[in-house]
């Protein structure tokens, strides 16, 4: 074998598949990355029974052949090659990279004791690649990162003809976003529970403007189990398949209460920083405070006898006077997953450190006690405070448990966004803390 290569494209998709590669693998030779050089370029994949990867880049082939190499060390390198094309060759075993005037050896690892990588499924439909980052990262960082119940790990993923949802949850929040898609079939109706990290990763990689190709095993369209085997994302030549999760996920349509006694719009920006602000003096355990009143809602925060924060923002409020109590890092992923809503592609990540701020638009916030879930959606545009109406208000609901897994059955109350059954394109329904902002 024997091709030349751009070293950042080379860096690249190197970097990209080595993401994918075991930490921990079972066998030596799962630790491999594979290199297929031929007629239409260089491929480079990874597959470890779970997770395979795959990029295409192209490659001058002078001798077409495959290699598999030491897949993290062949990262490290790729990192740090000079600024020059880089020539990679096979011979008695070795690799060797060649690169202005470095070179590295590598022993080649066995081909006959590598798995095949797995078969594509059938194709479902396309999204577009911004949109899909999109809306992973703001459900992404709501899924669990506890592996003792593999459900909560896992992006559902419902397919319901033209429109897919993605919704995720780890018992305190539940983030649920809609989407437009192209169905091959206009009339797929099925269900993906999708690893949390392969859909995040799937975001990191696809730009907006290429169409992601969805293909997975479907069931019988009479079957209610959600489907099994492996996924596939594809889309801007690379390819990342993933085994589903063998789980069925909560029925979260049903986990959003019909009514709320209290709503508030907030300025998103001004709201979020706020928050970030008074943050900075909450302890792990530590909650944050909001204290609604008809004009403003003051933010609050303290650590036991050591520091207090207290931030006041205008709001357009309706019910009586309130005070809710929330996780400030789960308040802050919700805000930032809110304002995804009303913005283009986002860094991936979900981190809630530094999340992004909205000039035009609103947060909306409702709730019916400091003990039941809130729910928190995005309001688009400069629109005055409470423009189009505030959630509707009736009585409250007569459920008395305490998260969003226990709320009742009914719709999402707001009639912003597009999704079709009126709820808004981006829900957070979020747990409160009972723990009140007390200290000096």
């Amino acid at each position: 074998m024997k091709f030349r290569v751009e070293r950042d494209v080379l860096g690249e998709a190197v970097a990209w598949v080595a993401r994918e590669l075991p930490t921990r693998p079972v066998v030596p030779v799962l630790s491999g990355l594979l290199l297929e050089a031929g007629g239409d370029g260089l491929t480079l994949s990874c597959f470890d029974y779970e997770v395979s990867a795959r990029a295409r880049v192209p490659a001058e082939v002078g001798e077409p052949g495959t290699a598999l190499v030491p897949g993290r060390l062949l990262a490290e390198i790729t990192r740090s090659l000079p600024p020059a094309d880089a020539e990679i060759t096979t011979a008695a075993g070795m690799v060797t990279l060649t690169c202005g005037s470095a070179e590295f050896a590598l022993v080649s690892l066995p081909l006959e004791d590598y798995p095949q990588l797995p078969e594509v499924p059938a194709v479902a439909g396309t999204v577009d690649g911004g949109v899909l980052a999109t809306a992973a990262a703001q459900v992404v960082p709501s899924a669990s990162r506890d592996d003792t119940l593999p459900m909560l790990t896992g992006v559902c993923l419902d397919f319901d003809a033209g429109r897919l949802t993605l919704a995720a949850t780890d018992r305190y929040r539940l983030a649920v976003r809609s989407v437009d898609w192209e169905p091959v079939d206009p009339g797929l109706r099925a269900s993906a529970l999708v690893p949390a990290r392969t859909l995040a990763d799937v975001a990191r990689t696809i730009g907006p403007g290429l169409p992601v190709t969805i293909a997975f095993g479907q069931q019988d369209p009479d079957s209610t189990r959600p489907a099994d085997g492996m996924i596939s994302f594809e889309g801007g030549g690379r390819r990342l398949t993933a085994r589903l999760i063998g789980a069925e996920f909560i029925r979260y349509a049903a986990r959003f209460p019909a009514s709320f006694d209290v709503s508030a719009d907030l300025p998103a920006g001004l709201f979020t920083e706020a928050v970030r602000r008074v943050s900075l003096v909450a302890e792990r355990a530590t909650p944050v405070q909001l204290s609604f009143r008809r004009d403003a809602v003051v933010i609050e925060a303290r650590s036991d006898g050591r520091a207090r924060a207290l931030e006041s923002v205008p709001v357009t409020f309706t019910g009586p006077d309130q005070a809710i109590s929330f996780n400030p890092h789960y308040l802050l992923d919700g805000l930032a997953a809110a304002a995804l809503t009303g913005q283009g592609r986002p860094h991936p990540g979900g981190e809630s450190e530094q999340p992004p701020v909205a000039g035009t638009g609103r947060i909306r916030l409702d709730f019916t006690s400091p003990a039941k879930p809130a729910l928190i959606t995005w309001i688009d545009g400069d629109a005055p405070a409470g423009a189009g109406g505030p959630a509707e208000v009736r009585s409250r609901s007569a459920d008395g448990n305490d998260g969003p897994h226990d709320a009742p059955q009914s719709s999402a109350p707001d009639g912003k966004g597009d999704s079709p059954d009126g709820a808004a394109a981006f829900r957070y329904l979020v747990v409160p803390l009972r723990t009140p902002v007390t200290g000096g």
